[in-house]
């Protein structure tokens, strides 16, 4: 089974001196998984901020990690 990363390059986050800084986050790890579709599927199923936050899925950029 393989293990997947989901980046997105939407959102921003705070320095520690307060300013808005734009970057790519994060979104999650699915491990598990046979391959990048399933891994989507499971991570959104487990995750329904994702959609919530009105993220958008089909710009994820997506790794198989180790």
């Amino acid at each position: 089974m393989k293990k997947y990363i989901f980046i997105t390059t939407e959102g921003s986050t705070f320095s520690p001196n307060g300013e808005e800084v734009e970057n790519m986050q994060v979104i999650g790890i699915v491990e598990d998984i046979n391959n990048e579709d399933e891994a989507l599927k499971k991570l959104l199923i487990e995750n329904t901020w994702i959609i919530d936050s009105e993220f958008n899925v089909a710009e994820f950029i997506c790794y198989e990690i180790a």
